[in-house]
């Protein structure tokens, strides 16, 4: 058996089991659920964050928050996702919609070092789910031979518990909290005082102590702030 019809298999089994199911219901309400918070917010025409102007991603949230009422259509798309992904009928094109909407802020938040991208991945991923879930719908618009699996009904009868799936997603969530814990040696922080808070624990306090006077004081780019910190002379320990 070729390894596209195990996974074919395995994904006929997955669809017939209630657990399964219930994590692709709960995957749906929590993108939901992110996105309506941030929708509303700029549905209103409010400042999407309180983070302080000279923070590299309080810049970017400013000058959206100016485009007008292009900030309000990015806000009625987020609801209107929000909703798709709410009603069963319409969650595979809510899925859709989602993904390249929660790519993009993965990217961005990663590229501005922002503090919550762990949150921000774990939601791209469990959008993922939701793509893969929903793939005996999308498989016909994939650019690739898909069409031709034969994938067989699937009944929902089985209840048996997948404890490998929920390990890998266990395993999975772990890896985001920790990795993200040592993917920088220095962030921004959410404000002034975090950033200075972590100081301390820095390899050289001092150029640390500079970064964030860089980025909150000076209001420089993060990327001409960065520089700054690696060309720092290092304290000889």
């Amino acid at each position: 058996m070729s390894l596209l019809n195990r996974l074919a298999a395995f994904y006929v089994e997955a669809k017939g089991n209630k657990w399964f199911r219930y994590f692709a219901i709960f995957c749906r309400i929590g993108v939901a659920m992110a996105f309506i918070p941030s929708g509303m917010v700029k549905v209103m025409g409010e400042r999407f964050t309180a983070l302080p102007s000279n923070h590299p991603l309080g810049h970017y949230f400013d000058a959206l928050h100016l485009t007008g009422y292009y900030y309000t259509f990015i806000g009625a798309g987020q609801l209107i996702t929000a909703a798709l992904l709410l009603i069963p009928r319409t969650a595979v094109l809510g899925a859709l919609m989602a993904f390249p909407i929660m790519l993009n802020i993965s990217v961005l938040v990663y590229a501005t070092r922002f503090e919550g991208t762990r949150i921000v991945t774990l939601i791209l991923l469990a959008n993922a789910y939701l793509l893969c879930w929903y793939f005996d719908r999308l498989r016909y618009i994939l650019p690739f031979k898909t069409a031709d699996l034969g994938l067989p009904a699937y009944k929902t009868s089985s209840n048996k518990f997948p404890f490998a799936f929920f390990g890998l997603v266990i395993a999975a969530i772990a890896a985001v909290i920790i990795g993200n814990a040592y993917l920088y040696d220095i962030r921004p922080g959410n404000s002034a005082e975090e950033c200075t808070n972590g100081c301390p624990g820095n390899s050289d306090p001092e150029a640390c102590q500079q970064f964030c006077d860089c980025i909150y004081n000076q209001g420089k780019p993060l990327d001409t702030c960065l520089k700054e910190y690696e060309n720092a002379p290092r304290q000889k320990k």
